[in-house]
């Protein structure tokens, strides 16, 4: 067998790893993993940058990466809006669960009183502290299995 020799992927590279791994993945399960994307901003009346929720909706879930609210806007509301406002646009979409992870310094207690649990922490992520991997069942009027 003839070892490969890694280096640093191309763009093409990178389309064709995940088209191929698309195809099996469809092939496997049945189910598309195609991603539609979700992109919220909020802005104040100077249109400053206030808060905004970067995420995706694939097989069924919404994956939030990104939710940040400036600190001057911290506990008015603006978070809990903008995650109820991204988990109703992934219902309408036939979403019917919500991923995301924290890190023990950020958000886990906010997004406890959001509805959302934990089901897994990762330690020493960085050293010294966890990252915080937690979930939520959307309501979307069919039996949900269990976590």
């Amino acid at each position: 067998m003839i070892p490969c020799a890694p280096r640093q992927a191309s763009a093409q590279d990178v389309n064709a790893l995940c088209e191929r791994l698309l195809a099996f993945n469809h092939k496997a399960s049945g189910h598309h993993f195609n991603e539609t994307p979700l992109q919220l901003a909020c802005r104040d009346a100077h249109n400053g940058l206030c808060a905004g929720l970067l995420a995706d909706i694939c097989a069924g879930w919404l994956n939030i990466h990104v939710l940040w609210v400036d600190p001057e806007h911290r506990r008015s509301g603006m978070g809990a809006a903008l995650l109820a406002h991204a988990e109703q646009q992934a219902l309408a979409a036939g979403a019917h669960g919500v991923l995301l992870d924290t890190f023990d310094w950020q958000a886990e207690s906010f997004y406890l009183r959001q509805g959302y649990t934990v089901f897994g922490r990762l330690d020493d992520y960085p050293p010294g502290h966890q990252r915080i991997y937690m979930r939520k069942l959307l309501h979307t009027g069919r039996v949900a299995t269990k976590p």
